[in-house]
């Protein structure tokens, strides 16, 4: 997986990948499946395929990964939910980022981050 990590997101001098975990991000458009990277300096999320979106103008089908970087110093607090809607014992990772930006992961198959 550091191979990966690296490979996508570049690991900075001092940066060491901590834990890697199987999960969804969800957006507006709804979860997206990927990986979560935790490292000493960032937290990362990438979907491993594609995500396909046609362009307005051109009317292009645009290719691309979702990706999103979080510097650990812009997370002012993570909280773990359970999900209670469904009442599984599945957990949801809430992350509220100093920007007043809010991300949740959710689905995870191998939660070794908490």
């Amino acid at each position: 997986m550091k191979k990966v990590f690296n490979h996508i997101f570049s690991l900075s001098e001092g940066d060491q990948l901590l834990k890697t975990s199987e999960c969804c991000l969800l957006t507006t458009a709804g979860p997206i499946a990927g990986l979560l990277f935790i490292s000493s300096d960032k937290l990362a999320f990438c979907s491993p395929t594609p995500i396909v979106k046609l362009s307005s103008p051109t009317r292009e089908l645009l290719r691309f990964h979702y990706k999103v970087v979080i510097p650990l110093t812009k997370i002012e607090r993570a909280n773990q939910k359970e999900n209670m809607v469904k009442k599984t014992s599945k957990k949801n990772l809430q992350m509220n980022i100093t920007d007043d930006f809010e991300f949740w992961f959710m689905r995870f198959r191998n939660l070794l981050l908490l």
